[in-house]
C-alpha cells in the first residue's frame, strides 16, 4: 500500500505468516537499513562481526522473556532474504551503538523531543500524543508505517525504520507510544532485553497499565523513557533504567501535560545519568518543549503543538533537528519524522523530515483500529 509520505505496509497473519510478509514488501528499505547500520558501527569502531556477536549475546534474555518476538525476527529475515542474524543485529542497533559511543565517552547519536496532553489541555479536549524523531540521516529512506492486522492481540501501526519490530505506536486499544533514548552508567549488560523488543511487546497492552507493567517485568538491558496516552483521556510517562521494577520511575501528568527529552527527569536508582556529557542538548530541548507545551496558558490546537515541534532554538541540535554540517556522513542525525497522534479518533499525523519545511500528512485509521 502507498500514499503520501513514507510507504505505508499492511500484513495480517500469524506472526510468522505477518512477518514474512512485512519482509518481502519493506525488502528494499529493509537492505538501507542493514547497510546503513553497518556504516553507523563502523564508525563507531564496531565492525559487523562484532556487532552481530553483540546481538547474539540478548538472545538468552529474549528466549526467557519475550520468545514470540524471535518468531517476528525470522519472519522478517525470511521475506527480506536475510539472514536471521542480520534482522537481530539491527534490531539491537541501540544497545550496540551506545556501548561503542559511552566506551569512548562520546556524544550519543540522535535525540528525541515529546509531550502528551490530557483533554482538559488541548483544543480539540482529546488526549494528544506527540514526538520528534531524530536519528540516523541515511534513514530517511527507510522509514515505513508498519499496519498489522492479527488476532493474537490489538491491531497497531508503527512508524519505523523498516527491519526493526516497533517504534512509535499506535494501537486499536486507543493507546499511543512515544519513546525517547536515555543513557545510564548502567548500560552495557548483555543477558537482558533489548529497547526495541520492550518497544513492539507495548502493542500487545490493552492500557497504560498493562504496558507499565511489561516494561517493569522484562530485564531490560538499554535506558529508556516511554510516554503514553490513551484514547479515555489518560497519560503516564515511564523512565527506565537497565534492570528490573526497582529501576522503573513513573511520572504522573500533574499538571494535565508531560514533557520529555534525553535526560532523566528522576534520580537514576543505582546509577547516574550520562545526558550531561552524551546529550547536552536534552536540557535545553527539554525547556523548550516545556515552556511551550506544559505551561501554556491556554488549550493548544495541533497548530501549536505543531509549532512546538518545529521549534529551532540551540540549532542545528534544536528540538526541529538538523543535520549539523560538521558531523560525518553516517553520524549526522536529523528530524526523520514528526508525529502527532490522537488516540481517541485513532489518527496519526507525521512529516516526512524536519516539521519546519515538510507539509504534514494526516491518516485515518479507524478502518485498521476500530
Amino acid at each position: 500500500m502507498s500514499g503520501a509520505g513514507f510507504p505505508r505496509i499492511r500484513v495480517s497473519g500469524d506472526a510468522g505468516e505477518r512477518s514474512r510478509r512485512y519482509g518481502e514488501l519493506a525488502r528494499q528499505q529493509i537492505l538501507i537499513t542493514r547497510r546503513g547500520y553497518e556504516r553507523a558501527f563502523a564508525a563507531k569502531g564496531v565492525d559487523w562481526a562484532r556487532a552481530t556477536a553483540q546481538a547474539r549475546a540478548y538472545m538468552p534474555a529474549i528466549e526467557r522473556h519475550l520468545p514470540g518476538l524471535l518468531d517476528e525476527i525470522r519472519g522478517i529475515a525470511e521475506g527480506s532474504g536475510l539472514a536471521f542474524e542480520e534482522i537481530l543485529t539491527i534490531n539491537c542497533r541501540s544497545e550496540i551503538l551506545h556501548a561503542a559511543t559511552v566506551a569512548k565517552a562520546g556524544r550519543i547519536i540522535g535525540e528525541c523531543t515529546s509531550f502528551a496532553l490530557e483533554p482538559d489541555r488541548t483544543a480539540s479536549g482529546e488526549t494528544v500524543l506527540g514526538q520528534n524523531w531524530d536519528w540516523l540521516e541515511f534513514l530517511s529512506d527507510a522509514t515505513i508505517l508498519l499496519e498489522v492486522e492479527r488476532e493474537d492481540g490489538p491491531n497497531y501501526a508503527t512508524l519505523v525504520e523498516a527491519g526493526l519490530l516497533a517504534k512509535m505506536i499506535l494501537t486499536e486499544s486507543g493507546l499511543a507510544i512515544g519513546i525517547n533514548t536515555l543513557a545510564t552508567s548502567l548500560d552495557g549488560t548483555a543477558d537482558r532485553v533489548p529497547f526495541h523488543f520492550v518497544i513492539r511487546s507495548l502493542a500487545d497492552s490493552p492500557h497504560i497499565a498493562g504496558a507499565l507493567e511489561r516494561v517493569a517485568g522484562v530485564p531490560r538491558a538499554a535506558s529508556g523513557n516511554y510516554i503514553l496516552a490513551n484514547a479515555d483521556g489518560a497519560v503516564l510517562n515511564f523512565e527506565t533504567s537497565p534492570g528490573g521494577p526497582r529501576n522503573v520511575t513513573p511520572q504522573i501528568a500533574t499538571t494535565g501535560a508531560v514533557v520529555h527529552a534525553n535526560h532523566f527527569v528522576d534520580p537514576v536508582p543505582g546509577g547516574h545519568d550520562l545526558a550531561p556529557l552524551a546529550m547536552a542538548d536534552s536540557f535545553v530541548r527539554f525547556g523548550r518543549m516545556t515552556r511551550r507545551v506544559a505551561r501554556a496558558e491556554d488549550r493548544l490546537s495541533d497548530e501549536d503543538l505543531r509549532a512546538a515541534l518545529a521549534d529551532h532554538a540551540e540549532w542545528p541540535n534544536s528540538v526541529c533537528c538538523h543535520p549539523d554540517p560538521a558531523g560525518g556522513p553516517d553520524e549526522r542525525w536529523t528530524t526523520i519524522a514528526s508525529v502527532v497522534m490522537h488516540p481517541a479518533r485513532r489518527a496519526l499525523a507525521f512529516t516526512v523530515g524536519p516539521p519546519c519545511e515538510n507539509a504534514w500528512h494526516e491518516i485515518d485509521y479507524r478502518e485498521l483500529l476500530a
